[in-house]
C-alpha cells in the first residue's frame, strides 16, 4: 500500500512543465539573438568554452532534483500491515457552574477562570478516556458531546463565560441529570461526572438528582470553588465595581461546602474543596484511573512507514550532479585529439 502524507503539495509538480517552457523559450530567444549578430558557425569558434548541451543538462538535473524534493515533501508512505488498536477507558462528564457567583476572585485569577485551567491542564492527562461539558447556572446545557477528541474539549472550553447560559442561578440537580443523560447510551463503561460549582444552589434538589445517577451506576464527584470567607461578586462590564443587594451592601458568595458534600455522598464520589494552589481534579483524575477501564473503541488501519528520506537522497544526488557538470567547457579537454580531426583537417587542406 502506498500513500502520501501531503497529497495536495503535488500539485507542485506543475511548476516542472512550465519550467521546461521556459527553458526552451529562452534558448530559441538566445539562438535568434546569436544569429542576428553574425554567423553562428563562425561565432561558435569565437566562444569555443560554450557548450549548450552542457547548460541542457544541468538543466535537466535541476528538474530532476526538483521532483524529487516535490515528492519528498508531500511524504511518501508505504503500508507495511494491519494493526489493531483497542481504547480502553471511562467515560467523564464535567459540569462546571458558570453562574455570576463564579466571577468571585477569592480563587485567583476568579473561580471560573482557575476551573478551567485546571480543566484544561486534565484533560493533557487523559489518554483513552472519553470526555463531555455541560455548562449551567440557572439551567444546564450541553457544550460538548462526550469525545475522545480533547483538542477539540479544549477548544470549548477556551470560549466558556458567564454569559454562555441566559437564566442566572445554580440548578446542581438539573447539571446533574442532563449530564445522566449525555453518556454514551448501551455501553459498559464506568461513568463519572464532576460538578465544578461554588454549591450556592437554590434550583433543585442536587443530592437527589445525584442518588438518581448513582443508581445507573454513575458516580458523582464535586469540586468546590471558594473559600469559607468568600469574596463579593463583581459587577460585569465595570471593573472594581461590585454587585449589591437591595439595601445596597456587596453580595457576598461564599461556598456551600455542605452541600457538595451532601451531594458527593449521595453519588457515592469524593468532595475536594479547591484553593489558590490547587484546584483539586488531579485528585479526581486519580480516583478516576482507579475505575474499572473497558472497552471503548476498537480500530483497524494500515500501519504506513515514511520513505520521504530515500526522495531526498535521489534530490541530493542530482543536485551534485548539477555542481559536477561544468557550464563550460574544459580547456585541458580540448588539447586532447581523442579522434584525430587535427589529422583530418591537414588531410582535407591537402
Amino acid at each position: 500500500m502506498f500513500r502520501f502524507a501531503h497529497p495536495d503539495l503535488l500539485y507542485l509538480l506543475l511548476v516542472i512543465p512550465l519550467l521546461i517552457v521556459f527553458y526552451v523559450v529562452a534558448r530559441i530567444r538566445k539562438k535568434k539573438a546569436i544569429a542576428e549578430f553574425g554567423n553562428p558557425e563562425l561565432l561558435a569558434t569565437l566562444m569555443p568554452l560554450q557548450s549548450p548541451k552542457r547548460a541542457t543538462w544541468k538543466f535537466v538535473m535541476v528538474l530532476f532534483a526538483l521532483f524529487f524534493v516535490i515528492l519528498g515533501v508531500a511524504a511518501p508512505q508505504f503500508g507495511s500491515k494491519l494493526q489493531q488498536v483497542k481504547k480502553e477507558g471511562v467515560e467523564l462528564i464535567i459540569a462546571l457552574d458558570v453562574s455570576n457567583s463564579m466571577l468571585a476572585q477569592d480563587i485567583k485569577p476568579s473561580r471560573l477562570d482557575a476551573a478551567k485551567q485546571a480543566i484544561s491542564r486534565m484533560v493533557e492527562k487523559l489518554s483513552d478516556d472519553k470526555v463531555g461539558l455541560i455548562v449551567f447556572a440557572g439551567d444546564a446545557y450541553v457544550q460538548l458531546p462526550i469525545t475522545t477528541d480533547y483538542s477539540s474539549a479544549k477548544l470549548f472550553l477556551s470560549g466558556i463565560n458567564t454569559d454562555i447560559v441566559p437564566i442566572q442561578g445554580t440548578a446542581i440537580g438539573t447539571a446533574i441529570e442532563l449530564a445522566a443523560k449525555s453518556f454514551t447510551p448501551d455501553t459498559e463503561a464506568s461513568k463519572a461526572i464532576i460538578v465544578i460549582t461554588d454549591g450556592e444552589n437554590h434550583e433543585d434538589d442536587a443530592v437527589a438528582a445525584a442518588k438518581a445517577a448513582r443508581e445507573k451506576g454513575i458516580y458523582v464527584h464535586t469540586i468546590g470553588m471558594g473559600l469559607a470567607q468568600g469574596a463579593p461578586v463583581p459587577e460585569k462590564g465595570n471593573p472594581g465595581q461590585y454587585m449589591r443587594d437591595g439595601s445596597g451592601n456587596p453580595v457576598i458568595s461564599k461556598l456551600d461546602e455542605d452541600m457538595l458534600k451532601a451531594i458527593a455522598k449521595a453519588g457515592e464520589g469524593i468532595f475536594v474543596r479547591a484553593s489558590n494552589s490547587n484546584v483539586g481534579l488531579n485528585t479526581l483524575l486519580d480516583e478516576i484511573n482507579r475505575m474499572d477501564k473497558t472497552l471503548l473503541e476498537e480500530r483497524v488501519f494500515a500501519d504506513y512507514a515514511d520513505k520521504y528520506q530515500y526522495f531526498l537522497i535521489m534530490a541530493l544526488i542530482f543536485v551534485l550532479l548539477d555542481f559536477m557538470i561544468l557550464g563550460r567547457k574544459n580547456k585541458n579537454f580540448l588539447k586532447i585529439n581523442i579522434f584525430g580531426t587535427e589529422e583530418k583537417r591537414v588531410e582535407s587542406k591537402h
